[in-house]
């Protein structure tokens, strides 16, 4: 079998393991370690790294865990507004959707997007439009209902602050994402994300924007961003890294200390990114206390983490 890799992540921010209980950290472990086996029998079978990425995505959007799909947070009105995005390597062909409402699962639409139209993004009402022609599968509010993101909203509902996941002690981003390589030499990166809690103005943030949240080259590699959304916009962070490979000469884990650890923070941003070249190399880099992810490849085992 030729090299295959994947990487996924749940999130990024102030992650310590003093505030986790063993039953939640084991939650989170037990769903990151399912969409990445399911991620990697899919590449292990010869599956196409657009339908691995869109695939585990979908799995971590399913779960009430993570900020996306169904366990999106509450915007200031009170409603779900979902953002994804994904793109294929080989191609350049990529597709975006924001601000959607009761779609069950944002990155099916953008992938929609990307293969069945003529547009790379698609916004609100136009998106859940066209989500309808294409029939994807709607869900009514109660589904996307969280208690857990529910008491979040309501501690700080009327007021002008806003949080980026957990509570603003913990100062967590919760975006999931997935990058792959498959059997033919194909890279491929897709993120989604439910935004900030108590979101105004339509905010949008890095997830679903094309070059700073998500982008894919087989010249070079896939990225998949979580974090401090305006920042990772300003820095064209998931193109920074690329343009370092292709330009510079980086090769994957160089790029990605360069600006994770270099040129985010110089701007103030914080967060983190999954990446993997078009060889099979992976990296997961962060400059934040944690982030949820994991990783398999041909060469490397199995792992899931949350800590530094």
């Amino acid at each position: 079998m030729a090299n295959v890799s994947i990487a996924i992540h749940g999130g990024a921010g102030t992650i310590l393991k003093k505030d986790m209980t063993a039953v939640r950290e084991m939650e989170y472990k037990s769903a990151l370690q399912q969409a990445l086996d399911s991620g990697y029998r899919l590449l292990s079978k010869g599956a196409g790294s657009v339908e691995v990425v869109e695939q585990t995505v979908i799995m971590l959007e399913d779960n009430h865990l993570f900020n996306a799909g169904k366990g999106s947070v509450f915007t200031a009105e009170g409603k779900h507004e979902m953002d994804a995005s994904i793109m294929d390597g080989r191609s350049l062909k990529a597709g975006a959707v924001t601000m959607v409402a009761n779609v069950k699962n944002p990155v099916e639409l953008a992938r929609k997007v990307m293969e069945e139209s003529e547009h790379v993004f698609l916004a609100g009402i136009g998106a859940e439009e066209f989500a309808r022609l294409k029939k994807l599968e709607f869900k009514n509010d109660k589904y996307f209902y969280d208690e857990f993101r529910y008491k979040q909203w309501m501690d700080i509902r009327g007021t002008d602050r806003f949080q980026l996941d957990h509570s603003p002690e913990e100062d967590k981003f919760g975006t999931v994402g997935a990058v792959a390589l498959d059997q033919s030499g194909n890279v491929a990166a897709a993120t989604s994300t439910g935004g900030m809690t108590n979101k105004k103005y339509g905010r949008v943030g890095d997830s679903p924007i094309i070059g700073a949240g998500t982008y894919a080259n087989n010249k070079t590699c896939a990225v998949s961003c979580t974090g401090s959304g305006e920042y990772f916009i300003r820095g064209v962070v998931a193109y920074d890294v690329s343009c370092l490979m292709e330009y510079k000469g980086l090769d994957l884990n160089e790029a990605c200390r360069v600006v994770v650890h270099d040129r985010l923070p110089q701007i103030g941003g914080d967060g983190g990114l999954i990446a993997c070249d078009s060889r099979g190399n992976l990296a997961l880099e962060f400059n934040t206390e944690g982030m949820y992810r994991g990783q398999q490849s041909t060469t490397k085992q199995s792992k899931v983490e949350i800590y530094k």
